[in-house]
């Protein structure tokens, strides 16, 4: 069956971007990755994919170097870190025919809304990624827990976006903010800890009281779920660890500014939000700010 999306491009080739287009490839859509690390590794040796099932090796990619080498799409996949988003214009609009659609599967609030603007909400879509994804080496990704996505791309959708992405936020909040905050921890020693594990759960409920206040309901008992899955991963990095161990620049506006302003602005109470945020965005400042 000819698929819906003759040509695909993915436009942020992180361990995300990585991940989900090397799903596409393996089922033989048309895909093409804007990539620029790892760029001649990829070419040269493919990708490993590897998850809790099953391992994979495409061994041949589409890679490019910038948008123009690629052209028109007809799918245009964006899993860039926001930290970045101040290039999406001349990213993705070399990508763009009239009929493109464009699916951003960033982090945090706001990305929506800046995507509408520049190209029009009429060709927007949401996604969000409940999965644990890392890249382990220049050609390897390592998927360790696939989340309510799994192989193939079944995907569950939602009548709600803003409500999904203040739900994904109950754990981005807190999880990879105490990561940074408490000195460069996994996820499993978050929880170890009955302070920090403590903290967690003080911010989640912040989180969902904040989604309340914007009229989207999450049941407190989703927390009990969060803290479960999470003692599944293990010793896993969330992706803002990565980037900050990394020295790479760290996603704060999206995961922590901007739900504190969207929060403060509903009445919402939120002072571990508050606090967190002014520890995370100040620790990130100060590691890129060190000389190498």
């Amino acid at each position: 069956m000819a698929s819906r999306f003759p040509r695909i491009a993915f436009v942020g080739s992180g361990a995300i971007g990585r991940y989900y287009g090397a799903l596409f490839t393996r089922v033989g859509e048309n895909v093409t990755f804007l990539m620029r690390s790892d760029r001649e590794a990829v070419r040269r040796l493919g990708l490993k994919v590897k998850t809790p099932y099953e391992e994979f090796t495409l061994a041949k990619m589409n890679v490019a170097e910038n948008s123009r080498d690629i052209g028109p799409c007809d799918l245009v996949v964006i899993a860039l870190k926001t930290t970045a988003n101040q290039q999406l214009d001349a990213l993705v609009r070399p990508l763009l025919h009239e009929k493109t659609v464009i699916l951003t599967l960033q982090n945090g609030l706001g990305s929506d809304e800046q995507l509408a603007a520049l190209f029009g909400a009429e060709r927007i879509l949401g996604g969000l990624c409940f999965v644990c994804v890392n890249r382990t080496a220049p050609n390897e990704i390592v998927c360790l827990e696939t989340g309510s996505v799994s192989a193939g791309v079944k995907c569950l959708v939602g009548d709600d976006l803003a409500a999904l992405r203040w739900k994904k936020l109950v754990w981005n909040i807190p999880f990879n903010g105490l990561a940074i905050a408490a000195g460069g921890i996994t996820t499993d020693v978050v929880l170890a800890s009955p302070d920090l594990a403590g903290l967690a759960r003080d911010l989640m409920t912040e989180v969902i009281g904040a989604a309340a206040k914007l009229g989207h309901s999450i049941p407190l008992s989703f927390i009990d779920q969060q803290i479960e899955s999470t003692r599944t991963m293990g010793a896993y990095k969330p992706s803002s660890l990565v980037d900050y161990l990394a020295g790479n620049e760290v996603e704060v506006d999206s995961i922590w500014g901007e739900p504190l302003r969207r929060a403060e602005r509903a009445g919402a109470r939120v002072p571990c939000l508050k606090m967190l945020h002014a520890l995370i965005a100040q620790v990130t400042k100060l590691r890129l700010s060190r000389p190498d």
